[in-house]
C-alpha cells in the first residue's frame, strides 16, 4: 500500500481527471495496456475491483495494493503521459496546470524514497579502512538509490560478511573462516551477552533471532541474486531483506559507539 496523504490523492485525481471515473482519455483497453506497460501488472484483475469497476476506482484500489516503488513509477509514467498528451493536442500548459504536474512528480519522488533512505544511511556508516568494503557500500546504495535491491543482494551478502568479521577482528574474537556467515554472527552475539553490551533480555533475543535471517541470506546469495546464473529475488522481498539486515547494521553500530566511548 502506497503513503499517499489524503491531499496527494486529491492532487493526482486532479491531474488525472479521474472525477467522472475515468483516467485521463484512455479506454478501458489502452488504459490496461499502459498500465502493464509500466507496471507488468493487469489493471483488470479481480484483485483491483474492490472500490468499483472504472478506470478511476480500479487506479485507486491500485495505489491501495501496490508497494511505493511501483506506484511511484506509474504516477511518473501517468505525469509524463499527461504532459505528451497537451503537447501533441496543442493544449496550453498554463500556470495552475503546471505547478500540478510539479506537485505530482514530487508526489512520485517521495514514496519512491520513503523506507530507502534510512537502510542507506546504515550501510554507509561503518568506518573502517579497508577499499573493498567502501567499494560494496557505494554499489549497495547505488542499487537502492535506483530502486533495485534485487541487484543489491550479492553485494549486500559479501558486506554483511566483511562487517561481522572485521567486528569479531576488532574484539578478538575467533571464528572460523570456512564457516558461513551466520556461525560469525553468531559468536559475536555472545560476546555482546558476555560483555553486557545488551541491557535487555528482548534486545538479545532479536539477535539470536537475525542468526537465522543471516543463515537463510546465505540461501538468497546462493540461489536467488547475481552471485550466480539465477533467477533473481522479487523487489519487495529484496527490499524486506534489505531492510531487516540494515537494521541489524545499524543497531549493532550503536552498540559498537557506546562501547568506543567507555574505552576512552
Amino acid at each position: 500500500m502506497a503513503d499517499l496523504t489524503s491531499v496527494e490523492k486529491i492532487k493526482l485525481e486532479s491531474l488525472f481527471n479521474m472525477s467522472g471515473g475515468y483516467v485521463l482519455n484512455f479506454s478501458n483497453k489502452t488504459f490496461q495496456q499502459f498500465i502493464l506497460e509500466n507496471t507488468q501488472k493487469d489493471i483488470y484483475d479481480a484483485l483491483y475491483s474492490f472500490y468499483g469497476d472504472s478506470k478511476a476506482n480500479r487506479l485507486r484500489a491500485f495505489w491501495n495494493k501496490e508497494s511505493n516503488y511501483l506506484i511511484s513509477k506509474l504516477i511518473f509514467a501517468l505525469v509524463e503521459y499527461t504532459q505528451e498528451s497537451m503537447l501533441e493536442w496543442e493544449e496550453t500548459i498554463d500556470t495552475k496546470k503546471q505547478k500540478l504536474l510539479t506537485e505530482c512528480t514530487q508526489i512520485a519522488e517521495r514514496i519512491k524514497q520513503d523506507g530507502v533512505n534510512e537502510g542507506i544511511n546504515s550501510i554507509m556508516q561503518p568506518d573502517l579502512e579497508d577499499k573493498d568494503f567502501s567499494q560494496l557500500a557505494n554499489h549497495i546504495r547505488d542499487s537502492i538509490e535506483k530502486n533495485e535491491p534485487e541487484a543489491a543482494m550479492d553485494r549486500l551478502h559479501t558486506y554483511t560478511f566483511k562487517y561481522v568479521r572485521s567486528l569479531c577482528d576488532k574484539h578478538s574474537i575467533s571464528y572460523d573462516k570456512n564457516k558461513p556467515l551466520h556461525s560469525s554472527y553468531g559468536e559475536y552475539v555472545k560476546f555482546l551477552r558476555k560483555s553486557n553490551l545488551l541491557e535487555s533480555e528482548m534486545a538479545e533475543r532479536i539477535l539470536k533471532y537475525a542468526i537465522t535471517i543471516l543463515d537463510s541470506f546465505n540461501d538468497v546469495r546462493n540461489n536467488r541474486s547475481f552471485a550466480h546464473d539465477n533467477k533473481i529475488l522479487n523487489y519487495d522481498e529484496s527490499m524486506l531483506i534489505f531492510k531487516n539486515v540494515s537494521s541489524i547494521i545499524a543497531f549493532i553500530e550503536s552498540i559498537e559507539a557506546k562501547d568506543d566511548k567507555k574505552s576512552y
